[in-house]
C-alpha cells in the first residue's frame, strides 16, 4: 500500500506507475481515492471544528455564569450539547470513508523501482547472470521421482492413500539428503549474521492481508474451517507479522532474520507433465530470510540478499541463474524482484526454486511497522528471499550430481549432515 500523500500530490506519477503494470483498469482507483479522501478531509475538518465551537463555548459558559447571566448561559449549554451527537455522526462517515480509501488502495500497486524491466508477463523477464556450468551428461537421466522411488527415498503411492495428490512421504537417505539441504541452509545464514527463527505456521486473516494481496489469499492458502486462521503459503508470512504494530529504535535495524517453516499451498490449476512428481506439491520445507531495514538501505540489502542464494547453490554444486521479473509480472505488493532457477540437464532448461522481492514500506503501511528516527517515526522497508525450498533443491540437486549408474553424489558441503555420506548408491542386496 503506496502513501496517499503520493496519490495527493502526485497521482500522474500513481497513474503512470499502473499503466507500466499494464494494469489499465485500475487507473480510475486513482481518481476515486482523490475524491474519497476529499470527503475525508472535509469531514475532519467537520469534527475538528466542533471540538474547537465546543472548547470556546465551554469557556463562554463559564464567563457568564461568573457574571450572572444565567439565562445566556443555558442557552449555549443546549447548544454544546448539540455538539457531540454532530461528533458523533461526522466521525462514522470519517470511519466509513476512511474503510473504503483502504479498500481501494489495497488494490493499487505498489511503485516499481526505476530499474524493473517493462513487460507484460513472465517471457519478458530478463535473465541477469548465469552461475555455474549447465551440464548435459551423455548418459541418460532419470526422473527425479522415479529415480528417488527406486532408491526406496520416495512413496507416492503412499501418500496419494492418506493424504491425496500433491503430498509424499520421503524416506531412507533421501529424507536425509532432503533434511541436509535445510539444516546447511539454516547454518549459512546464520553464518551471514542472520538470526534463526523458528515461526507458527498458522496466521490470522490479518496478517494475511498485510502480507499478500487477498486476491492470491483464495488460490494460495488454506484456510482452517471454522477459524479466523489459515495455513502459512511461506513463513515470510507470520516473520513479518512478527514486527506487526511495532516501532523499532533506529539501532535496532536492520532486522536480519532466517527462519524455517512447512509450507501449505493449494497450487491451483493443470501443469505440464514435466511437473510430475516433486514439482509441485501442496506441502513443501524452506528457509526463508527476510530483513526489516531502513528505507535508504533496502536495495543494498536486496541484493546482498539475492547474492546469499546464488552462492547457497553454488555450494551444493547445482547450476543457476537469476531472472529480473518485469513490471507485469511483479506481484502488486512488490517494488522489485527476482527469481533463482536451477538448472535440470534432464529438461534441459531451468525451473525456479526461490525468489528474492523488496516491498518497499506496502507490507509495513498495511501492518504497522515503524523506525523511530529521533526526530519522529517512519515506515520501515521489508524484504524477503527464499535460501532455499525442498523438494523443488532436492530435484536440482538428485538431477545434477547424478551419475551414470543412478546412484547420487552428495555435495561436500552436506556430507556432516550426512553422517559422512558421499554417495546415495541402489541397495545391491
Amino acid at each position: 500500500m503506496i502513501d496517499i500523500k503520493l496519490i495527493r500530490e502526485n497521482p500522474g506519477l500513481v497513474k503512470e506507475n499502473i499503466k507500466k503494470k499494464f494494469q489499465n483498469d485500475k487507473i480510475e482507483l486513482v481518481d476515486k481515492v482523490i475524491k474519497l479522501d476529499d470527503e475525508w478531509r472535509k469531514e475532519k475538518k467537520k469534527v475538528d471544528d466542533l471540538r474547537s465551537d465546543r472548547n470556546k463555548i465551554s469557556e463562554s459558559i463559564n464567563s457568564l455564569i461568573k457574571a450572572g447571566k444565567k439565562a445566556d448561559a443555558n442557552k449555549l449549554i443546549k447548544e454544546a450539547k448539540e455538539i457531540p451527537i454532530k461528533i458523533s455522526k461526522a466521525e462514522i462517515k470519517i470511519s466509513k470513508l476512511m474503510e473504503g480509501i483502504l479498500g481501494i488502495m489495497k488494490s493499487i500497486p505498489n511503485i516499481i523501482h526505476d530499474s524493473v524491466p517493462i513487460g507484460q508477463n513472465e517471457t519478458e523477464n530478463v535473465e541477469l547472470k548465469k552461475v555455474g556450468k549447465a551440464k548435459i551428461p551423455k548418459y541418460e537421466i532419470f526422473n527425479h521421482a522415479e529415480l528417488a522411488t527406486r532408491l526406496g527415498g520416495l512413496d507416492l503411492e503412499s501418500s496419494r492413500k492418506t493424504s491425496g495428490q500433491g503430498f509424499y512421504f520421503l524416506k531412507g537417505d533421501i529424507a536425509r539428503l532432503h533434511s541436509a539441504i535445510l539444516s546447511y541452509a539454516r547454518d549459512f545464514m546464520i553464518k551471514e549474521g542472520f538470526s534463526y527463527v523458528i515461526p507458527p505456521f498458522i496466521i490470522r486473516k490479518d496478517v494475511v492481508g498485510g502480507v499478500m494481496d487477498f486476491s492470491e489469499m483464495d488460490d494460495m492458502m488454506y484456510k482452517i474451517e471454522g477459524e479466523d486462521l489459515f495455513l502459512i503459503g511461506t513463513s515470510e508470512h507470520s516473520m513479518i507479522g512478527m514486527f506487526k504494530e511495532k516501532t523499532l529504535r533506529k539501532a535496532e535495524v536492520p532486522q536480519l532474520l532466517t527462519s524455517y517453516s512447512a509450507c501449505f499451498r493449494k497450487e491451483k490449476g493443470a501443469h505440464g507433465i514435466e511437473e510430475r512428481g516433486l514439482y509441485r506439491v501442496h506441502q513443501f520445507e524452506k528457509q526463508e530470510m527476510i530483513v526489516i531495514c531502513d528505507p535508504e538501505d533496502s536495495y543494498k540489502w536486496y541484493e546482498k540478499m539475492l547474492g546469499f542464494t546464488v552462492e547457497f547453490f553454488k555450494n551444493i554444486s547445482i547450476p543457476v541463474r537469476t531472472l529480473e521479473i518485469c513490471s507485469g509480472d511483479l506481484g502488486d505488493l512488490k517494488a522489485k524482484s527476482a527469481d533463482v532457477e536451477a538448472w535440470s540437464p534432464r529438461q534441459k532448461k531451468y525451473f525456479e526454486v526461490g525468489s528474492c522481492s523488496n516491498l518497499t514500506d506496502a507490507q509495513s503501511r498495511r501492518l504497522g511497522i515503524k523506525i523511530n528516527g529521533g526526530s519522529g517515526n517512519y515506515y520501515a522497508h521489508t524484504l524477503n528471499n527464499t535460501v532455499v525450498a525442498s523438494p523443488r533443491a532436492l530435484i536440482a540437486l538428485i538431477e545434477n550430481n547424478q551419475n551414470k549408474d543412478g546412484s547420487i553424489s552428495i555435495p561436500k558441503v552436506l556430507q556432516p549432515y550426512m553422517g559422512g555420506l558421499k554417495k546415495i548408491s541402489f541397495d545391491k542386496s
